[in-house]
């Protein structure tokens, strides 16, 4: 409620703080908000390595908008080794829970062959 103004003053300070509680007490979305506000800065200090703590939490618990980020900083190296398949391992798994931007990716990687065989039928499927 503190992120949106929803009966309260919004407040994304607070909203933090709160997802952050949530986090700490394995809440698998908490962990991919407070991740995600690590990684932009907004109400949380910007730290990568936070980010992909929280990130990777809430992806091990089947988080499908925690696995695709994951998937992308292997794919770009960012605040992990760069791994190809294991980005791919994430975005399938973001795919498969119906995660969009993880199908394109995944479709991506099967048209280019980066980290999977080359394969254009499996890349539009």
């Amino acid at each position: 409620m503190y992120e949106t103004g929803e009966g309260v003053p919004k407040d994304e300070a607070e909203a933090a703080q709160w997802y952050r509680k949530a986090a700490e007490q394995g809440h698998a979305k908490a962990q991919y908000y407070v991740s995600y506000a690590y990684h932009t800065g907004i109400s949380l200090p910007k730290d990568e390595d936070e980010a992909i703590r929280w990130c990777r939490k809430g992806a091990e618990q089947g988080d499908a908008q925690a696995r695709y980020p994951l998937g992308v900083a292997y794919a770009n190296g960012t605040g992990v080794p760069k791994n190809q398949d294991e980005a791919v391992r994430w975005w399938r798994k973001a795919a498969e829970q119906g995660e969009a931007e993880a199908q394109v990716n995944l479709g991506v990687a099967y048209f280019n062959g980066d980290g999977v065989p080359k394969d254009a039928a499996e890349s539009y499927l």
